[in-house]
């Protein structure tokens, strides 16, 4: 019986792939633990002991190889998004496609560098000035591709009807803010971040109801009179 040997195509693409993640992760370790600003390309080149002429081979510059990751986690979003059914409404689907991604995102992090590295880099990127310049301006580009990818689901014109692009403003407005709560708590695990999305996107539609006062309101701390004392 012959025994197929693995291609030699195979084995040069698996070892790419293998130099690839160690330059992810190395420089995901460097960000984390001196800072963006401070982490030079040569340090990460030095730190999977390869030239700098082979860490542009897989990425651009330190700011690409930052938000590899966040791309991966971003498309894998996407593609949950397209695979809702088209029967759900389209805050709806969001809400059910983000919460799907981070119910299974979790492996596909593993397979490229830890998952507690990936979260500790998401607060790098909200921390740093220069960081987070690129991320609102990715997250301006991806929230008009998804108004894109709405109004497509819908059969809406997108420059014609305001809608999709209203609703995934609200939408990417929740995830943008529960992404800063996250960073600024103590869990940084992905079952806390799930967990604080799914809160707050369920508080989305009764957020932009017309009438607030038509249910019950959340219990709110006692108003003090001005030179009032306390019991």
């Amino acid at each position: 019986m012959t025994v197929e040997q693995p291609s030699s195509a195979g084995l040069r693409e698996r070892k790419k792939q293998r130099t690839r993640d160690a330059l992810l992760r190395a420089a995901l370790e460097l960000f984390t633990t001196q800072g963006y600003e401070r982490t030079t390309v040569d340090e990460i080149a030095d730190a999977v002991d390869v030239s700098q002429r082979t860490f542009f081979r897989y990425f651009a510059s330190k700011e690409e190889v930052a938000f590899a990751v966040q791309q991966m986690v971003e498309g894998h979003f996407v593609d949950a998004l397209r695979q809702r059914p088209g029967h759900e409404a389209p805050l709806e689907a969001m809400r059910n496609a983000v919460l799907s991604a981070w119910d299974t995102i979790g492996e596909a992090i593993r397979e490229v560098v830890p998952v507690e590295l990936y979260l500790r880099t998401f607060q790098v990127i909200e921390s740093t000035p220069a960081l987070l310049a690129v991320h609102l301006r990715r997250s301006i580009e991806m929230e008009e591709n998804i108004a894109r990818l709405i109004a497509e689901r819908e059969g809406l014109d997108v420059d014609a009807d305001p809608r999709p692009r209203v609703a995934v403003a609200a939408f990417s407005g929740v995830m943008r803010m529960t992404g800063q709560l996250w960073g600024r708590g103590e869990d940084a695990s992905l079952e806390a971040i799930r967990a604080l999305t799914e809160a707050y996107l369920d508080h989305l539609g009764p957020a932009l109801a017309t009438d607030w006062r038509g249910g019950e309101a959340p219990a709110r701390a006692p108003r003090r009179t001005p030179g009032a004392h306390a019991e």
